[in-house]
């Protein structure tokens, strides 16, 4: 291979306190939580609009708070999150009702029966998102992408961007990664691993048909290989995986799931003429990348295992029962001491990883982060009851025996 040499220098435009990588829903909450405790927080984004997944991928189902048996379990910003979702209304469909027990302080047998999760819209989440941010008094920096980041010793000094204006850096603190790929993590030789198994083709558009707007998941998502059972087998879309991790093979992605969503919506309209694609992904729908490996790998074995040093709990949105409890030291990066992260980037096995990708965790994981990087500018020896406490005080709850 053919290579350039390139010399540039590179201005230093920016200063923050808190460097959040990425506007997903983990980065989101890690943003809000830092800016709330009175930090410069800068939020650097790739498109330009919040959400990640969750709006512009249009996964657009709030998965469930609760683990199924009657019990909250994520209460904090993961809580407000699913409330701000559902400001304008709720969607129902197949995959989400309203969940009126949870909503209208219903009954504890009514609770055990429907999950607190909703379907919501993604436009008006993304208004209300970014509302929100800018009143914590959140920068947000758009259209942004991350390129390298400039190392003293086993801190990042300097996280360099790429944007409309060039290429320029930020003086950093601390840096949490909700990229979702663990891009910074990468960039900053942090220990990281890949999910080998690949991700399969979706290829999810909203449609209104007959005066009704509905969600179709065509092509859902794949499960680890040994969950895999005759009765669970996924139906795939088209034979390729993708690791998400390279740039022509995202553009394929992208353009598979377009040729799948013209098909798709071909056969409809043939049925009813009515049928009106209203609004397409505009990111590919990719799950599971890149994570950071921290200290400790949590695992679905860990069900409701107690962790000293817990920041918060999630459930299994694919079964009802476990509950688990979610260590600071999933978040931390072992080598780079300013670096913690969030959202699907954390230290997990691949089993795992598919119970905390998603919406509600990361906003679990994210509000921790976001603390912790306002708080302290070394994870490696932080005070992780003055952090609990924190997060106690903002209404998260950090121990199984708190709920059940």
């Amino acid at each position: 291979m053919r290579h350039i040499e390139e010399r540039i220098s590179v201005p230093v435009k920016n200063k923050c306190d808190v460097l959040v990588a990425g506007g997903g829903i983990a980065g989101i909450s890690a943003a809000l939580a830092s800016a709330r405790q009175g930090k410069d927080t800068l939020l650097i984004e790739n498109e330009f609009a919040l959400g990640g997944l969750a709006t512009l991928g249009i996964v657009t189902i709030y998965l469930p708070i609760c683990d199924g048996e009657g019990h909250q379990i994520i209460y904090g910003i993961g809580e407000e999150l699913l409330r701000l979702s559902i400001k304008y209304g709720i969607e129902e469909s197949d995959a989400a009702v309203i969940p009126v027990a949870w909503l209208e302080n219903g009954s504890d047998e009514d609770r055990k029966k429907q999950r607190f999760q909703v379907q919501y819209n993604p436009n008006m989440y993304i208004l209300e998102l970014e509302k929100l941010l800018l009143d914590a008094g959140v920068r947000i920096l758009y259209g942004t992408k991350i390129c390298a980041v400039n190392m003293l010793g086993d801190r990042i000094s300097d996280v360099i961007i790429e944007n409309k204006s060039g290429r320029s850096a930020i003086e950093v603190g601390t840096v949490v990664d909700c990229t979702g790929d663990a891009d910074v993590a990468k960039l900053s030789g942090a220990k990281t691993a890949t999910f080998s198994q690949g991700n399969i083709l979706a290829a999810w558009y909203y449609y209104m048909r007959d005066g009704e707007k509905r969600l179709n998941m065509l092509g859902f998502c794949d499960i680890p290989d040994d969950e895999k059972t005759e009765e669970n087998k996924v139906t795939l879309l088209h034979e390729n995986r993708f690791s998400g991790l390279d740039a022509e093979e995202l553009s394929l992605q992208m353009q598979l799931s377009h040729t799948q969503t013209l098909s798709d919506y071909k056969r409809r309209r043939e049925k009813n003429k009515d049928t009106e694609i209203t609004m397409l992904a505009t990111i590919p729908q990719i799950r599971m990348t890149r994570r950071i490996v921290g200290d400790i790998e949590l695992d679905t074995s860990d069900d409701k295992k107690y962790f000293e040093d817990s920041i918060g709990m999630t459930g299994n949105w694919k079964k009802r029962g476990p509950v688990y409890e979610i260590p600071f030291s999933a978040l931390r990066s072992v080598n780079v001491k300013n670096l913690l992260a969030a959202g699907r980037c954390i230290s997990v096995t691949d089993n795992m990883w598919d119970v905390t990708r998603v919406i509600p965790t990361c906003a679990v994981t994210g509000e921790a982060a976001g603390v912790a990087a306002a708080m302290f500018e070394d994870f490696s020896n932080i005070d992780i009851t003055a952090l609990q406490s924190e997060l106690q005080k903002n209404g998260v709850k950090l121990h199984t025996n708190e709920v059940l």
